[in-house]
């Protein structure tokens, strides 16, 4: 496994070692032990997702207040651009993100950390998206944060799905970070 560093230091692309051949490939998608030697992270997941999503389908940016969820993502089909927003207000990088692609081909995943909102754009003409969570689901502690407000600076690659993602309401109607109920 291979862990590269982004610009907010608690947030971790992850590298598979993939193992491949004329049949196909073969690779370890989670390792706790491996997990808290490369990456630095101890962590117990007790939820795995899977959504899958047409060609410019926007989910996010998604938290919860309570019950707050450290994932583990990933795209298994397609490809997304999939973003984590530093919403603790005590850190450094409060109101930073990191974006990256992440796709079947290039079986990259991303840490995004307790504190953090997330969310990702569909790329390609479907996408089907996995994530493990080190908390339950719990719709009542739910929130989500504008997906455009300006002052995250989100450069969403939406010229290559039409120049409008596809929202839910909620998220349409989401708080900006300066209205938005955030970690301390």
């Amino acid at each position: 496994m291979n862990v590269i560093s982004t610009a907010i230091p608690d947030v971790k692309i992850i590298e598979p070692n993939v193992f491949g051949d004329e049949r196909g490939f073969f690779c370890e998608s989670f390792n706790a032990r491996t997990f808290r030697e490369k990456a630095g992270v101890d962590i117990n997941f007790v939820q795995d997702n899977h959504s899958k999503s047409i060609k410019g389908v926007l989910r996010g940016l998604h938290y919860q207040i309570q019950h707050a969820q450290g994932k583990l993502v990933r795209t298994v089909v397609g490809e997304v651009y999939d973003v984590a927003v530093d919403i603790r207000r005590s850190s450094p990088t409060f109101g930073k993100h990191v974006g990256v692609l992440l796709s079947a081909e290039n079986k990259r995943m991303l840490w995004v950390p307790v504190g953090f909102a997330h969310g990702f754009l569909v790329t390609s003409d479907h996408a089907e998206f996995l994530y493990k969570t080190t908390d339950y689901y719990a719709p009542t502690f739910e929130r989500s944060l504008l997906w455009n407000d300006p002052a995250l600076g989100i450069d969403w690659p939406l010229a290559g799905v039409g120049g409008t993602p596809q929202l839910k309401r909620a998220d349409a109607e989401a708080p900006t970070l300066a209205m938005a109920e955030v970690f301390a």
